[in-house]
């Protein structure tokens, strides 16, 4: 069978090969530049808990070497601080990583996939499809065509994949602008980023009243400075007017040191594709959504939609079309985005339009609040998507457990044993074309697994886990958030919660797989699936 072919080689494309390639799926990853990523101090992206795991796992190697880890974050206004937060095992420290050396990870990990093609010089400039795959032609030294089962647009906000489509792509132009400096110095309070609102120094040139100053490894810092609407040229003499200026009321020192790496202006845009599916095409990240106000990540987004999107493919390429499975990725992962660009555009006006709201007692610190959420990857501006409303969500059950991760939502990281006894991370789990079955067993975590494996309700759980119409793996954790013991979670591929049941109900957990994979279409070739 053809394989799929992914166009655009940033961090959206090349996780979506790699996480293919995990399931035993071919790629061909079309990249239009010669397979470098310009190196830009001043480019970089924070990645939370969920996707930063997701990359380490497909990369094959931690990233917090090459990126930070914060140890906390802060939010001032004026003089006072108005939030603080300490990253541990109840707050995970998101990755401040460059977004080069991101890319050039994901790229190392590529090179040593032999299922993935990386073709460089490679441009996009003509796209057909019919019933049994897709063609895309491409310009360049080695310009010619190339034959896929399904292509996948990665390629961006300007998207040739979505042009070709005639795809729109409606929303706001210019939604927040920001003058960006990335420099090394030394600040108060290391390795935590934190957020300035409204400081006391006089302000100068076309700035706005708001700050925000991210770490990264080595004493660099980038610094993102709020601009005002309009379009009012940020000459290089006043961005060093302003970091001097900055750098000066956060130090209390007349001419802090600082060495200058990089400048840019990064302007943020609100808009989603209005299709995310055109039969075996798809868009994924930031050819098809753009956000970024508030603090809030695009690439955190763009992650999520390539693991979604890869299992679901993976299992379509294995077992044969299944349209159900294929277009629940639009249902929802558009709705998630939507959902964000929403919560953005209502704060919007009440956290930049100023007005009699913003004199409200009270108002400042819920302003602030709302901020938080976007930094911090929280809340509607923030938090990883649920899937309630999913077309693969199973009707409910009686046997339904309580639990404090709602249905469709992503589990908790807790740790499991695994079939073979060892004791690993759940998370180590996801990203392999496999439903996971969660069995919650107290006390079992002090016992060699040979030692209950057989023992209660294991043998009965075994053989329901063994008889679903998808491959499955029987996972035993010790406890699970809200869990009652004998509690059996039934997890996605990509790591969000089907169904809790009490106790073994093979007929309910039948039925609730049947549905995260889109049907009885979705069924078949079980055997030759435990190869993935």
């Amino acid at each position: 069978m053809d394989p799929v072919i992914v166009v655009g080689a940033g961090p959206v494309g090349l996780t979506l090969a790699l996480a293919l390639a995990r399931q035993e799926v071919p790629s061909v990853v079309l990249d239009e530049t010669p397979g470098t990523d310009p190196a830009r101090a001043a480019r970089t992206v924070v990645l939370r808990e969920d996707t930063a795991a997701l990359v380490e796992r497909l990369a094959g190697a931690p990233l917090g070497r090459a990126g930070l880890r914060w140890a906390g974050w802060w939010a001032m206004r004026r003089k006072q601080v108005t939030a603080e937060v300490a990253f541990g095992e109840s707050e995970p420290a998101p990755l401040h990583i460059a977004q080069h050396v991101l890319t050039g990870a994901l790229r190392a990990a590529v090179a040593r996939e032999p299922l993935i093609e990386l073709a460089t010089d490679s441009r996009l400039d003509a796209l057909e499809q019919e019933a049994a795959g897709v063609s895309a032609r491409t310009r360049g030294p080695d310009g010619t065509w190339w034959r896929g089962s399904h292509l996948v647009g990665c390629d961006g906000p300007r998207s040739t994949v979505r042009k070709l489509q005639d795809i729109r792509f409606p929303g706001r132009t210019a939604v927040e602008r920001y003058a960006v400096a990335a420099l090394r110095t030394g600040l108060p309070r290391p390795e935590e980023a934190f957020l300035h609102r409204t400081p006391p120094w006089r302000t100068s040139g076309p700035f706005a009243g708001e700050i925000t100053a991210r770490p990264l490894p080595d004493d660099v810092w980038r610094l993102d400075w709020l601009l005002p609407p309009g379009k009012d040229l940020i000459t290089p003499e006043l961005l060093i007017a302003r970091i001097r200026e900055t750098l000066t009321g956060w130090t209390g020192e007349s001419a802090p040191a600082y060495e200058l790496l990089d400048t840019g202006v990064h302007t943020v845009h609100h808009r989603v594709a209005r299709r995310w599916r055109n039969g075996r095409v798809f868009l994924a990240g930031d050819a098809a959504h753009l956000l970024g106000a508030f603090g809030t990540q695009g690439l955190d987004e763009g992650l999520r939609d390539a693991d979604n999107l890869a299992w679901k493919l993976a299992l379509t390429w294995h077992h044969g079309p299944h349209e159900a499975l294929l277009d629940s990725y639009q249902s929802e992962r558009r709705a998630v985005v939507a959902a964000r660009l929403r919560a953005a555009d209502q704060l919007l006006p009440v956290l930049r339009g100023g007005g009699l709201r913003s004199y409200v007692p009270g108002a400042a610190r819920g302003h602030d609040m709302a901020l938080i959420e976007g930094h911090l990857g929280r809340g509607a501006l923030g938090a990883p998507g649920t899937y309630a409303g999913s077309p693969l969500a199973p009707g409910p059950f009686d046997a339904e457990a309580p639990l404090d991760t709602p249905v469709g939502a992503p589990v908790e990281d807790v740790v499991v044993t695994a079939e073979d006894g060892s004791f690993v991370p759940l998370r180590d789990r996801l990203g392999r074309g496999v439903l996971l079955a969660v069995l919650v067993a107290p006390g079992t975590g002090v016992w060699e697994r040979r030692h209950w494996v057989s023992a209660g309700i294991m043998p009965r759980l075994a053989a329901a886990v063994t008889a679903l119409p998808h491959p499955a793996e029987l996972l035993v954790a010790e406890s699970y958030p809200g869990a009652a013991p004998h509690t059996v979670l039934l997890v996605r591929p990509d790591g969000h919660l089907v169904t809790a049941l009490s106790g073994v109900r093979p007929a309910d957990l039948y039925s609730a797989a049947e549905a995260a994979l889109g049907g009885t279409a979705a069924t078949g070739a079980h055997a030759e699936a435990g190869a993935h």
